[in-house]
């Protein structure tokens, strides 16, 4: 089927609903970031595979929106004559629907794939013109999607207290003590990655993340009622969380809700990550909903030392096999042979080796010459570019392994770079630099520190649109809440943490530039004035960056004393105990 004929089926189905248009998240139903392919509405409906994005159908207009990362994308991905695009912070959908339908109308949407917080954002805005908001018991793309994926089945297995830290009752015992701080007698769970970090389990339902897609609810004594198909839960799992875990069809999910909404309790739900139909469901006279911030995300990105020395080890075989991988690289793109598919196979391949890879963090991004501008980009078949001539290559890949996540970026030059784009990445690196060697005031916020990574490209009138860094799980997700480097980031960043240091600087249509490292937050030993800790960060990402590229003279004694630093850290990781030695290739 066409992306047209798509969106007419949609269009038949919408008034037949007696709807006056349909919202299409790219979500699921427990706001993942990956997607199992039965969730990916809005990729099949309109062809934008950007991992954020809003689409809206009305009976003769359509609005998809986005982020900046995926400007170029969505405009490459969706057809202009069925869909106009816009930026989804500045041209919000609900101004677009707002300014497109007449008082009175109504439009549709699926309680599960939205959260609360999102769906008063729209009414604050439709109210006021007189345009309605209606959950539809059935998604409509559902309805016309028409062989439509079935949904994953696959077994969880258990995640090893060794890397852990805790074992599922001392995690759940801690949680416990928090929910009765808020006086709350349940907290309803709906994020899968916070169940995987809660119960020390991993799964395989989407690609990336090692995550079963479930809900949970857990009480004031501790007790979990763990809502997932029982067959995918084995018996070896089942004995390890004990009796105080109960296993729970998800068919009986929506019958368990009621009968606890029907109790004189206090219920704690997150407004911000959890579908508004739990909060539909459980708000009545009886039950008190409050909305608390799962209080689940705290301690998982706070890691504690044995998540954080397993982390350690995953960069350090994943810092080898990617200098090898470089060596190879830097031998073969001369050649004028390789694509960028031919790139992200061979590094698969070469993580892929040391035996201890369970899938990729997220899907390269491999971008030569102009496609390194796209900053999320996607190699296809269609879009793959040969490797020729000179330029550069930007590469951000990650890898899952059962004992951390890692996630690199790294702009190499084949042939001569130009002098613009050697000034370029050095004012990229200078400031992934002033990030990495930053200390700070325990409390400080990402929104504080970003601005040491822009500094030296804003000097040069440049910058780039997207945050500075994300924090990353250990075999967990590699874009992990509670703290981040950005403009729009409030919270204090936590000793224990692991964030990205990533800026970047991309040139539409010719070259990207990015630099990534992890790094974790450490404490300096040291006090300010006040008396508050000071905090800094421990770079753990062992990878070198491509020298070609950098122009000495605008480094100062500082900034490269950090870089040959670096380098021996690099140096000496390699000298270590061969992690790989499948890969016979050497630096």
């Amino acid at each position: 089927m066409s992306h047209s004929t798509r969106l007419k089926d949609l269009r038949n189905e919408i008034k037949s609903s007696s709807l006056d248009g349909f919202l299409i998240p790219r979500t699921d139903e427990f706001q993942s970031e990956f997607l199992a392919p039965y969730a990916e509405r809005l990729a099949w409906l309109t062809g934008f595979t950007g991992s954020a994005g809003l689409g809206v159908v009305l009976g003769d207009a359509a609005y998809i929106v986005t982020d900046g990362r995926y400007t170029l994308q969505i405009n490459a991905e969706v057809d202009a004559n069925l869909y106009k695009t816009g930026d989804i912070f500045e041209n919000k959908a609900s101004d677009w629907i707002a300014e497109n339908v007449k008082k009175g109308a109504v439009i549709g949407y699926d309680p599960y794939l939205h959260t609360p917080a999102q769906i008063t954002e729209f009414e604050q805005t439709l109210k006021s013109k007189g345009i309605g908001l209606k959950p539809v018991s059935k998604n409509l793309v559902d309805a016309v999607w028409k062989n439509q994926p079935v949904r994953p089945d696959d077994k969880v297995i258990l995640f090893e207290e060794k890397f852990a830290g805790r074992t599922s009752l001392e995690k759940r015992n801690l949680i416990t003590e928090k929910i009765k701080s808020f006086d709350l007698d349940h907290f309803v769970i709906t994020q899968p990655d916070s169940i995987a970090w809660l119960l020390n389990v991993r799964g395989s339902d989407v690609a990336h993340t090692p995550i079963a897609l479930s809900y949970a609810d857990i009480d004031k004594e501790g007790n979990v009622t763990w809502y997932i198909d029982p067959p995918k839960v084995p018996d070896e799992v089942r004995k390890k969380l004990g009796n105080r875990v109960t296993i729970q069809s998800p068919l009986q999910l929506e019958a368990d809700m009621k009968i606890l909404a029907t109790h004189d309790q206090k219920i704690g739900l997150d407004y911000k990550r959890s579908p508004v139909w739990f909060k539909n469901i459980l708000e009545n006279d009886k039950a008190q909903l409050c909305d608390i911030t799962d209080p689940i995300i705290a301690p998982r990105a706070a890691k504690l030392p044995a998540e954080l020395d397993a982390s350690r080890q995953a960069h350090r075989r994943d810092g080898q096999v990617l200098t090898k991988f470089f060596k190879w690289f830097a031998e073969e793109a001369p050649k004028g042979t390789l694509t960028e598919l031919d790139v992200v196979n061979k590094l698969r391949q070469y993580r892929e080796a040391t035996g201890l890879l369970k899938d990729t963090s997220f899907e390269t991004i491999c971008g030569w010459a102009g496609n390194g501008a796209i900053v999320h980009y996607r190699v296809t078949p269609k879009t793959n570019k040969a490797i020729k001539g000179d330029g550069i290559l930007l590469l951000d890949s990650g890898g899952q392994y059962e004992d951390g996540t890692t996630d690199i970026t790294r702009t190499v030059a084949v042939g001569t770079p130009t002098q613009e784009q050697r000034e370029n990445f050095t004012r990229v690196l200078k400031g992934h630099i002033a990030l990495a060697r930053a200390v700070f005031p325990e409390g400080t916020t990402g929104a504080q520190l970003d601005t040491l990574a822009r500094q030296p490209l804003w000097d040069a009138g440049l910058d780039f649109a997207h945050g500075t860094g994300h924090g990353v799980g250990v075999y967990l997700s590699v874009h992990e809440e509670a703290a981040s480097i950005s403009g729009r980031s409030h919270a204090p960043l936590k000793e224990g943490m692991i964030l990205s240091n990533e800026p970047g600087f991309y040139k539409d249509g010719e070259y990207g530039i990015r630099i990534e490292n992890l790094v974790i937050v450490k404490d300096t030993g040291k006090v300010n004035s006040a008396g508050r800790k000071m905090l800094g960060f421990e770079t753990i990402t062992l990878v070198p960056l491509d020298k070609s590229l950098i122009e000495p003279k605008l480094l100062n004694a500082n900034e490269q004393a950090w870089l040959d630093e670096y380098h021996k850290a690099v140096d000496d990781n390699m000298k270590g105990p061969d992690l790989c030695p499948a890969l016979s290739c050497q630096p």
